[in-house]
Order: C-alpha cells, then sequence, then structure tokens
C-alpha cells in the first residue's frame, strides 16, 4: 500500500505531528486529504486504503459509504483529539482494519499496515465464505421443502422424493435447486 485517503471531516487546529497527511507523507506515501462524501468518491479509484481521522461513532458510517463504491482496507488515525471524543463510544461496533498513531515510527507504521492489510484480506475472505454459506443453506431450504411436497403428493418417503427431485433436475438440465424453488412456488400457487 503506498496511497491513502484520509478523511478528516473536522477542520482541526493541530500540530503537524498528529497531522496523518503530514506523517504519511514524511514516510513517502501518497495522501489525498478529504472533508466530505463527494471529494471522497473522486479520489477512491486512486487509493489503496483509507484513513478515518474521526471519532469512533463516525467510523461506521464511512467505511460503509467507502467500501460500497471500492472494497479496501480501513484503519483508525487515533490521535489525542479523536480518542478523547470517542470515550462515549467505546462499545461501538466498527469495522477497521487496524488503528495508527501519530507517534508511530515509521516502521510501526509499515507493519501496522501490513498487517491491517492481511486482516483485510482475511476479513473479505470470511465474508465471502459466510455469503457461501448462507446461500447453500436457503438452497438447502428450497430443496427440503420440495421433497417434502413431492413426498406428500406422491406418497414416497424422502429419499425417493429427493431422488425424484435429482432425476428432474438431470433431465431437465438445471440446477436441483432451481428445479425444488419451481416445485415450491408452484405448490404455493395452487393451495392458494
Amino acid at each position: 500500500m503506498r496511497s491513502f485517503l484520509v478523511i478528516d471531516v473536522q477542520k482541526r487546529e493541530r500540530p503537524s505531528s498528529a497531522n496523518p497527511e503530514a506523517v504519511l507523507e514524511a514516510y513517502g506515501y501518497q495522501v489525498f486529504l478529504v472533508r466530505d462524501k463527494a471529494s471522497a468518491g473522486q479520489k477512491l479509484q486512486d487509493v489503496d486504503a483509507a484513513i478515518l481521522h474521526l471519532p469512533v461513532a463516525s467510523i461506521q458510517m464511512w467505511g460503509v459509504e467507502l467500501t460500497e463504491n471500492k472494497e479496501m482496507p480501513l484503519f483508525w488515525w487515533c490521535s489525542a483529539d479523536a480518542a478523547l471524543s470517542s470515550t462515549e463510544d467505546c462499545e461501538v461496533d466498527v469495522s477497521i482494519d487496524g488503528i495508527l498513531t501519530p507517534g508511530m515510527k515509521e516502521h510501526e507504521l509499515n507493519w501496522a499496515l501490513h498487517f491491517g492489510a492481511k486482516r483485510f484480506f482475511e476479513r473479505k475472505q470470511w465474508k465471502s465464505e459466510r455469503d457461501q454459506l448462507k446461500a447453500r443453506l436457503e438452497e438447502r431450504k428450497w430443496i427440503d421443502m420440495a421433497k417434502g411436497i413431492l413426498g406428500e403428493v406422491n406418497g414416497i418417503p424422502e429419499a425417493e422424493a429427493y431422488e425424484l427431485l435429482r432425476k428432474k433436475a438431470m433431465n431437465e438440465r438445471k440446477r436441483i435447486v432451481d428445479v425444488a424453488v419451481s416445485i415450491v412456488k408452484a405448490h404455493q400457487m395452487l393451495k392458494a
């Protein structure tokens, strides 16, 4: 990661040592500072990650806004003023990949960014696996309902109903779940 979008919606009076743009630029990173959503949207394709210099309560909203347009690692810049304004929000559930502080030395910052990027890719993989599992469960639900309907209508056990469903899917060259959905929906229409 070499380029960052720094989001700081507050016009802070702060020394440059607490300024994420100055710290990152001093360490050789490219930085784009934005203060609103429109500007952030224009710069998203030019950056590898976002650094949020915001109170914790604002992180979730900004995280959702950013990741809807581009999936990327999100870091929180925990300066003294951002941390103080966040003490009442310690229990807020936020999805960030790392925390950066103004006092970090270059090698500490590099390692924090490295581990944060790694966490981002793990989180992305977990989400993908979770979505696949949810889809499989949903498919399983339709198949089970179709087996129940076929068993009831034909007076056959569940194993035979599944075999009937499987053969129908093969004959029609469709996925078994697609055949199951059509059976369940047809049955629901006939009962209505």
